[in-house]
């Protein structure tokens, strides 16, 4: 990193997936307009880039998660984190904010304690969910934690961690759910809008997007007026996820590059990758089965260390098995064409499902969580 002069109010923030990215974005936002002379350098995903003053690396692109694929990772990541000690020794940052992304941020978070530089975790990582021990080493090198979900305050106040919820930072991103009747009068020959997202990582769309595929290609045999639409990134390779379903696409399915929720919220029902993609689903009040497939190291270590019993988050706000869950071998076309076709059927259940669904948009607060959480942590850096 070439060296610059240091700017009196530096704030360095990081993320490493797409959801960071997003959430990030919108903090980086409220940071400018709380305080328009404060000077933020990044790494993170594009929407962070085109809002911060420096842009170090596009991180949320590299797509790792679980507990053995970001090994392959490592040099990239051993090479960033020289780049950001070289940027705290000679930049001076007011404060470090860092964005989920546990394995990457704790590391930075480790190198802002060292240099006594005030850390905040912005979407503070589901610990709770699974190697626990991992909040009080977070409550030891942070200054504040925003959390997401309104139970996660007192698990991290257990461990001694300062953590507060202030909302969910969805809800600023979110369009409000559109008014929806599923008055059907023959659900055979309707044409039903089935929606897929097979995830942001390049693992999990090569694991499931042939899974949803095939699963619609068996809903058409029943249902044929059915219409598919998969939903990808804006930077997403469209041939190079053809090659993957193997065959001439069904002219009744599309890609689709949706970046404001316009189309996924008109879908009847959703095939989702487990993930925040979950919780957008709900609020958008769009009914859903949840699909994971993981690398199978990784699959095998995480039935050892994940305490909670449903994957979806979802499931985790209701406690209950909401939607139905399709892990690892059931994540086939079988039992994904099963609950759809299930749902198409019973066009009275989908509407039940989805007024329930909606009805957990009320525990995740209010919009306006990003402008909230940034005059937070400006006033907390003004204490001494």
């Amino acid at each position: 990193m070439s060296t610059i002069t240091p700017i009196t109010k530096n704030m360095l923030i990081v993320a490493g997936d797409v959801s960071g990215d997003l959430h990030a974005a919108g903090l980086i936002r409220a940071l400018k307009e709380t305080d328009p002379d404060l000077c933020i350098t990044a790494i993170g995903g594009k929407n962070m880039q085109s809002l911060c003053d420096h842009f170090l690396y596009d991180l949320a692109s590299q797509g790792t998660n679980g507990f053995v694929e970001p090994l392959k990772k490592m040099p990239l990541w051993f090479k960033l984190i020289n780049q950001i000690r070289d940027y705290m020794e000679t930049q001076n940052p007011i404060a470090v904010i860092v964005v989920d992304f546990y394995g990457f941020n704790h590391q930075v978070l480790e190198m802002a304690h060292h240099r006594q530089i005030p850390a905040y975790y912005y979407v503070t990582p589901q610990v709770w969910a699974s190697r626990q021990y991992r909040a009080k080493k977070l409550a030891q090198l942070t200054r504040k934690m925003y959390t997401i979900y309104p139970f996660e305050p007192a698990f991290h106040e257990k461990f001694g961690g300062n953590a507060v919820f202030l909302g969910n930072p969805l809800l600023d991103i979110l369009p409000a759910p559109l008014p929806k009747k599923y008055d059907v009068k023959d659900p055979k020959n309707h044409p039903w809008k089935l929606g897929m997202l097979p995830g942001s990582r390049p693992g999990e769309i090569k694991r499931l997007a042939p899974v949803f595929y095939q699963a619609f290609k068996q809903i058409l045999k029943e249902f044929p007026a059915a219409e598919a639409s998969m939903f990808l990134l804006p930077d997403a390779d469209e041939k190079a996820i053809a090659s993957l379903l193997g065959e001439p696409l069904h002219p009744q399915f599309h890609f689709v590059k949706d970046k404001n929720y316009e189309k996924r919220q008109k879908m009847d029902f959703l095939f989702a990758c487990s993930g925040t993609a979950t919780l957008e689903n709900a609020l958008l009040g769009v009914p859903m089965v949840v699909a994971y497939k993981m690398f199978w190291p990784t699959f095998q270590i995480a039935k050892m260390v994940i305490k909670v019993r449903y994957i979806s988050l979802v499931n985790l706000l209701a406690d209950k098995p909401l939607v139905k869950e399709l892990i690892q071998y059931e994540a086939t076309p079988r039992l994904l064409a099963a609950e759809a076709m299930a749902m198409f059927q019973n066009p009275p259940a989908l509407a039940h499902l989805r007024e329930q669904l909606l009805n957990l948009r009320a525990q995740l607060g209010q919009a306006g969580v990003a402008a909230r959480a940034a005059q937070d942590i400006l006033m907390d850096l003004q204490k001494k």
